[in-house]
């Protein structure tokens, strides 16, 4: 009579191949629902992350403004917000904590330049694409 219990435990214990594929047939329907959504939110993430980038490279520039009476040459670029460039007197820097702040969030440096009369200034993310225009997650972040 003992051998029938055991048996009869033994049988009960495990899932059946059917059981385990209804399973993951259900894992891989909610995956293939959820998956678009989290892709969506990450590219509008870092399309949010590169707007807050371009605001703090544009309110360190005003700093540096303050400091010189100019912005930063183009020869210079935005390290001078990071490190004091050659001729730098009166650098009071660093004006942006650390150099990785003027790399886009998908891994390209911002670009950075200035009127002639030296006034005004725009830093430009060319958005995922890379590419000038686009629409989305390729439109390009401009911060004047």
């Amino acid at each position: 009579m003992k051998a029938t219990k055991n048996s009869k435990r033994n049988h009960q214990r495990g899932l059946t191949l059917f059981e385990l594929l209804v399973v993951l047939a259900i894992l891989a329907f909610l995956a293939t629902l959820v998956a678009p959504r989290v892709v969506g939110y990450l590219g509008r993430a870092k399309t949010d992350i590169a707007r807050t980038q371009a605001s703090n490279i544009a309110s360190s520039l005003e700093l540096y403004y303050l400091d010189y009476g100019r912005y930063p040459e183009l020869s210079d670029g935005l390290t001078a917000l990071v490190e004091a460039p050659d001729a730098a007197e009166r650098w009071l820097g660093p004006y942006l904590k650390e150099k990785s702040g003027l790399t886009d969030p998908w891994g390209r440096p911002f670009q950075y330049s200035v009127t002639e009369s030296g006034d005004d200034f725009e830093v430009i993310s060319l958005g995922r694409d890379g590419e000038e225009g686009g629409d989305g997650e390729d439109a390009d972040i401009r911060k004047i």
